[in-house]
């Protein structure tokens, strides 16, 4: 399966992001929109009070995220704009066919056009990782193995990102460097190897933080593994390799594969029986749904 089809799958009851997680960075994309003038061509084309009513519409099949951050633009700009959002009023988490009508708003033409921009790039941005994500969950889910995002997102956008990968059926790994131990090759490199990292790590913690090593050989993962460490993430390993690793882990941790796993290479990652497959792909490099926001005479 191509990054850009899509298929049919379970969808996820949508968890919607308080409004205090995206807000702040709603209205900072407006004033970036906005500069210091304002929409000069809306304001010089239509009169003020000029009514209008617009559709937003997935042009092309997929799964939906990010609606009510991208609508949240218009009510920024005008509390009294009305918003009729379809499908029961929810969306996020769900699957839309191509020309499907998301949602309805209402209001003066100058507010429904400065806000289209910042809609569609929420909107767009964040389907297009629910859809990716879903589509490679597909792919794994015959295996057993879930798909987990990485840290490798947009700058200011980790959670509006991650919780589009929720959408898409995917698990979310740390959201930052504060939420648990994953002890890396440079790690390794500057602490002496695995066994100290480990023991440090494990004397400097509490009792609710989980320790992962990261390892590219199977020394370093019997290493890892005598520390009774909760994880381990196996590293760019050639299938025959990743297949010995989750074998000789099996039981004792987690395995988590990964290094430039993307939707052609996922399903052959997820047969040699690993936990998760750990792919910053999805939220790096998916491409954009196409949606609009057409007005209607």
């Amino acid at each position: 399966m191509s990054a850009t089809e899509t298929s049919a799958g379970p969808e996820i009851p949508s968890a919607p992001l308080l409004p205090i997680l995206y807000e702040a960075h709603v209205r900072a994309a407006l004033l970036e929109d906005l500069g210091r003038a304002g929409d000069l061509t809306s304001d010089a084309v239509l009169p003020p009070g000029l009514p209008a009513e617009a559709l937003v519409v997935a042009r092309r099949a997929g799964r939906i995220a990010g609606l009510e951050v991208g609508l949240s633009a218009f009510r920024l700009l005008d509390p009294a704009i009305e918003i009729e959002i379809l499908g029961g009023g929810v969306w996020d988490g769900r699957d839309a066919a191509a020309g499907e009508t998301l949602a309805i708003v209402r209001g003066s033409g100058r507010t429904v056009l400065a806000a289209e921009r910042t809609l569609l790039n929420y909107l767009g941005h964040l389907s297009g990782i629910a859809t990716v994500t879903r589509d490679v969950v597909a792919l794994a889910a015959p295996y057993g193995a879930r798909v987990a995002c990485t840290r490798k997102t947009t700058p200011g956008l980790r959670a509006l990102e991650k919780f589009a990968v929720r959408m898409g059926g995917g698990s979310n790994h740390r959201f930052g460097l504060d939420d648990a131990i994953l002890i890396k090759d440079n790690h390794r490199a500057l602490a002496g190897g695995v066994r100290p990292a480990v023991e440090r790590a494990r004397r400097a913690i509490g009792h609710l933080v989980k320790i992962e090593v990261e390892v590219e050989t199977l020394d370093q993962l019997d290493e890892a593994l005598d520390a009774r460490v909760e994880a381990v993430l196996l590293d760019n390993m050639p299938l025959a390799l990743l297949r010995e690793a989750v074998q000789r882990a099996k039981g004792r941790a987690i395995t988590e594969a990964s290094g430039g796993i993307t939707p052609d290479t996922a399903a052959d990652v997820a047969a040699t029986g690993v936990d998760l497959l750990s792919i910053g792909w999805i939220t790096h490099s998916a491409p954009n749904l196409d949606v609009a926001l057409d007005v209607r005479m």
